[in-house]
């Protein structure tokens, strides 16, 4: 449903409130971010960035261990940048707790609020209250949300009214990192300002497309949060979704955050639900078991949270469809897992094969692909066919063609949360989840999740290998291994 958005080209000044301000959130992205964008001359303009704490920190210990995740060496800079950073005790969610708070941005009235959620989603509803009770949201006022926005549809309505009491939807960002990527914001530049692509983007040209997110490491310091979420809430529901989106949706009229979104929602509620019988041959779920990477021994997931009897995935692969024209029975693959081989996500568009083979003595499947990849390094690669130098007939050999974003830019390249943070800052909610796009990716989900346990079996895989996901892929074609 379109809204009316706070949207303005311009930056302006202002207060950003970072609850879980002494977070590994807050001290690895959120405040680099702002450093990054400081430092590079975009917030040329008053502002102060409030770390809220629930015991008193150390300023000095606190300013150290911050500057650790900034990637720069101008020291003075930094120095210059820290001055902008305050560190705000709020031991209790109580009005009496919050009157510092108050105090501090009624100094600065003016400038719009940003208030930063970096806290679990229990924390929601208090901090909600605290911030409607002592009158701290005003007109101008935003307020990011970090997920897990609910573990289902219900829950994530429930977090959704507590959010609304306070703040209206054009207020709202629920961000997801991944698509502030540059390589993700290339997709609507390749697609729809390139004919030779957007001409081909359809059924009639396109074999299958696969989406990948795979990491390397094991679930680390998150399995409390982990064991209770599983890979397809933790990576499907968000981030394989949103890129599913872009890539699948038709162009919008224009570049207005509602264009885009309104098209994102139409591919979402066009996603083919999944049934008893449906999800047995489509979807795998995985656990990754003892293993080793680079000659180094890993654990099993149920060793790594210490809980043996665990029956939570960290592998899903999914065989989806959707049900438009566009894309009519065109597989798109779907596929995140911990513990394997290799860390890397990208996007494959697999093109089908040309319908007559003149070259009858190639054994070569006459097709080209595309890869949009998304890190480590981020680049786009079209694979094509060329002839192998030398005589003795045509032997064909696959020849990328790169635009490695790295070498054809000689400026830095900003990471995610500095595009989507200055989005904020501007009131661009285009790369941001508007409730009924969240409503429709929870609907589609829950087809799997009611269903999975009881129909698919989970499935061990050792660590350091490409997990189980062939089992959807063999009939139609071989997953791409990096």
């Amino acid at each position: 449903m379109a809204t009316k958005s706070n949207y303005t080209s311009d930056l302006r000044p202002f207060n950003i409130v970072i609850f879980g301000g002494n977070g590994d959130l807050s001290k690895r992205k959120i405040i680099p971010a702002l450093f990054h964008r400081y430092a590079d001359g975009q917030l040329d303009f008053d502002f102060e960035v409030i770390c809220t704490a629930r015991a008193k920190l150390d300023r000095t210990l606190f300013l150290k261990e911050v500057e650790g995740f900034i990637d720069s060496k101008d020291t003075k800079k930094i120095a210059d940048f820290f001055k902008h950073l305050i560190i705000l005790e709020i031991p209790k969610n109580t009005l009496e707790a919050y009157a510092p708070l108050k105090i501090r941005l009624e100094k600065t009235a003016k400038r719009q609020r940003i208030f930063y959620f970096s806290v679990p989603s229990g924390a929601f509803s208090e901090i909600c209250n605290m911030l409607k009770g002592s009158g701290l949201v005003t007109n101008t006022s935003k307020v990011v949300l970090e997920k897990p926005l609910g573990h289902d549809l219900e829950s994530s309505k429930q977090i959704n009214e507590i959010i609304s009491q306070a703040f209206t939807e054009p207020q709202i960002f629920r961000i997801d990192h991944y698509l502030g990527k540059e390589t993700v914001q290339n997709i609507m530049v390749l697609r729809f300002a390139n004919h030779l692509f957007e001409r081909a983007w359809n059924a009639d040209n396109i074999e299958n497309i696969q989406i990948t997110v795979a990491e390397s490491l094991g679930v680390e310091k998150r399995s409390g949060y982990y064991d209770k979420t599983g890979a397809l809430l933790d990576m499907v529901q968000n981030h394989l979704l949103q890129l599913l989106c872009l890539v699948t949706m038709e162009p919008p009229s224009n570049l207005n955050p509602d264009a885009v979104r309104n098209e994102k929602l139409k591919v979402l509620e066009s996603l083919r639900p999944f049934t008893k019988e449906s999800i047995r041959k489509n979807v795998v779920r995985g656990q990754y078991t003892r293993g080793s990477v680079d000659d180094q021994k890993l654990n099993s997931y149920r060793e790594d949270i210490d809980a043996y009897d665990s029956e939570t995935e960290t592998f899903v692969a999914i065989k989806a469809y959707i049900d438009n024209w566009r894309w009519k029975n065109t597989p798109i693959y779907l596929r995140t897992g911990k513990r394997m081989k290799k860390r890397y996500s990208d996007i494959v568009i697999n093109f089908k094969e040309l319908p007559h083979n003149i070259f009858q003595d190639s054994k070569q499947p006459l097709r080209n692909k595309l890869i949009i990849r998304l890190q480590p390094e981020e680049r786009i690669e079209l694979v094509q066919l060329s002839k192998v130098p030398g005589p003795g007939g045509y032997r064909f050999k696959p020849i990328s063609l790169k635009l490695d974003f790295i070498d054809s830019f000689d400026s830095r390249m900003p990471e995610a949360y500095e595009r989507l943070i200055v989005d904020v800052i501007r009131g661009n909610q285009t790369l941001f989840m508007r409730y009924d796009e969240l409503a429709a990716a929870w609907e589609w989900i829950e087809s799997i999740n009611t269903h999975w346990r009881s129909q698919v079996p989970l499935s061990l895989y050792e660590s350091g290998t490409w997990g189980p996901g062939d089992q959807i892929l063999e009939k139609d074609t071989k997953w791409k291994t990096n």
